[in-house]
């Protein structure tokens, strides 16, 4: 009988080591490889075009520490090409995951083949794709760019609405091709369509960055002999159009009322000093959001098809209470 205990005993703290082994192991749930190793995410950015994709890097990069998961990052410059690189690099590293925000919306079905006949989930943050097989990717992080253009219409629209003439709109269009400008677009263009009053004049790329705002504004402000509003897709490009108004003599806020999207610090000063007046917001700190899709897709949960963030928008006086304690 002694002999008999003492061989329970042992199995006894065997199986407990072996559970105690497996909690700590799992590290809470910062790890979910089959390995039992942290995931590991490859992760493509666009670029670093703009104060919203520096932030939007920063936080998926703190996020995947915090989170555990080892991160592997590729900066492709705005190019898609240099995107596909990276996540055919990717599949041959067998990384666990694969998340990339597109340059465009086009031109991705051949190189996610692969990763899906590699089996390694991907998903797509910020930026989506226009690929008819949803097979190809497990879930969307991001904006609806589509109601952000159609919140800055819905202002225009409020702020004219009483005008009797003819609104003159200049526009400062995104990347070619990407989601966001295509959408930021037609949702704005969908609104001001129910008035013949609101026309847009001229609309040109300047992607996304500040130095290609100011250059294109500049030629809009020669080419263009009254210009009532500008509408910006994001705040750097509004940043260097505010450069040149000034340069040309005139009134940013004024003289040229101007609408944007991102909220970005240096967006919300410019907003709260009266130099932009209206941004819609558009929340770059999808990190933590991410890292838990990761961990979940990582261990074959199902997750929803598409999760959008919760944004708002900000006139001057809300973009001086929020500046602050703003993170971006």
């Amino acid at each position: 009988m002694n002999v008999l205990k003492k061989r329970w005993a042992a199995a006894a703290a065997a199986a407990a080591g072996l559970v105690l082994l497996t909690a700590c192991g799992s590290g809470g749930s910062s790890t979910g490889s089959a390995g039992g190793g942290p995931v590991t995410l490859g992760f493509a950015q666009v670029g670093a075009e703009s104060g919203w994709r520096t932030a939007n890097t920063k936080s998926i990069q703190e996020s995947a520490k915090s989170a555990g998961i080892e991160l592997k990052f590729s900066d492709a410059q705005q190019k898609q090409e240099n995107q596909i690189s990276a996540i055919r690099s990717y599949i041959q590293q067998k990384v666990k995951v694969i998340a990339f925000s597109p340059v465009v919306e086009s031109g991705w079905d051949t190189v996610l083949k692969e990763a899906k006949t590699a089996n390694i989930p991907v998903i797509l943050t910020d930026r989506a794709i226009d690929s008819p097989d949803k097979s190809l990717y497990k879930t969307f992080l991001g904006s609806d760019f589509v109601a952000e253009g159609k919140k800055a219409g819905e202002w225009l629209t409020k702020e004219y609405g009483s005008a009797t003439g003819q609104v003159n709109i200049v526009e400062l269009q995104g990347t070619t091709g990407s989601a966001p400008a295509n959408d930021r677009k037609k949702g704005f263009g969908d609104v001001i369509a129910a008035d013949p009053k609101y026309k847009i004049i001229a609309s040109q790329t300047g992607e996304f960055t500040r130095a290609k705002g100011k250059e294109v504004m500049e030629a809009f402000l020669k080419s263009q002999p009254k210009i009532d509003v500008l509408y910006a897709h994001n705040d750097d490009m509004a940043l260097g159009a505010i450069e040149a108004i000034e340069a040309a003599g005139k009134v940013p806020g004024k003289d040229i009322k101007i609408i944007s999207v991102d909220a970005v610090k240096d967006g919300m000063q410019a907003l709260a000093d009266g130099k932009i007046n209206h941004i819609v917001e558009c929340n770059p700190l999808l990190g933590p959001q991410l890292m838990d899709l990761v961990k979940k897709v990582a261990a074959g949960e199902q997750v929803p098809a598409r999760i959008e963030t919760t944004e708002t928008e900000f006139d001057q006086a809300s973009a001086k209470a929020a500046l602050p304690q703003r993170q971006y």
